[in-house]
C-alpha cells in the first residue's frame, strides 16, 4: 500500500483522479472518500465526449491546465465505475 495522503482516510484522499465509466462519462475530481453508496468525488469536471474531443485529448487538457470544476460533489455509483486513476 502506498502513502496515505491523510492519515484516517482512504489511500486516494485528497487525490485527483480519473473515474472512468463503461459508458462515454468520464469525471475528473478529488477523492473524498468510498462507501455504499460509491465514490464520492469533490470539485468535479465532466467528460462525455460533446464537444468533440476524446476522452484521452480531455484528460490531457485537464492535466496540463487543471480542472473545471463544474460540480462541486458528486457520487459515482460503483456499478458504473470501469476504472479510477490519479490524473496525470
Amino acid at each position: 500500500m502506498g502513502h496515505v495522503f491523510h492519515p484516517g482516510h482512504q489511500e486516494l484522499h485528497g487525490i485527483t483522479v480519473v473515474v472512468e465509466t463503461a459508458g462515454r462519462r468520464t469525471y475528473v475530481g478529488r477523492f473524498d472518500h468510498e462507501d455504499p453508496e460509491g465514490v464520492h468525488l469533490l470539485d468535479v469536471a465532466t467528460h462525455d465526449g460533446a464537444d468533440g474531443s476524446s476522452r484521452e485529448q480531455y484528460l490531457e487538457r485537464t492535466a496540463r491546465y487543471g480542472v473545471r470544476a463544474e460540480r462541486k460533489h458528486i457520487v459515482v455509483p460503483r456499478s458504473e465505475i470501469a476504472a479510477i486513476r490519479r490524473l496525470g
